[in-house]
């Protein structure tokens, strides 16, 4: 398996710069195989939705497009990926604040807390007061 940072990924998404998105999608396409795939991990699909959505204002619904390709594609391993499959949901809002929840019900913790009114909103965690 070959770690891949979040820059390859951006660059094969969004096409921005010929020569490293040319090589990225060489690398992708090309290089990685079921039998040795790219790994992705959690802080790559953190920073990869941020700079989706933040860089190059990408709508929620396409950033969770692309983290769904990364979970169904053979040649990538996604870190977590049941716990990102379940972050995606649309319900589930900001998706960095849905994986720590996620994570924590997945290491058998029965809430997350928190001070984030927007985040308190999902079910299964609580606001501090």
């Amino acid at each position: 398996m070959i770690a891949i940072d979040t820059n390859v990924l951006v660059r094969y998404v969004v096409g921005d710069d010929p020569v490293q998105s040319a090589q990225a999608a060489r690398f992708l396409e090309d290089a990685l195989t079921p039998e040795s795939p790219g790994f992705v991990s959690l802080i790559v699909v953190v920073e990869l939705s941020w700079v989706l959505a933040r860089a190059y204002r990408a709508s929620g619904e396409t950033v969770r497009d692309v983290l769904r390709r990364l979970l169904e594609s053979r040649q990538i391993v996604v870190q977590s990926a049941d716990v990102v499959e379940r972050a995606l949901t649309p319900a589930e809002g900001d998706l960095a604040d849905a994986l720590i929840h996620h994570l924590g019900v997945a290491a058998g913790c029965d809430r997350t807390v928190t001070f984030d009114r927007r985040f308190a909103r999902m079910a299964g965690v609580e606001r501090l007061r």
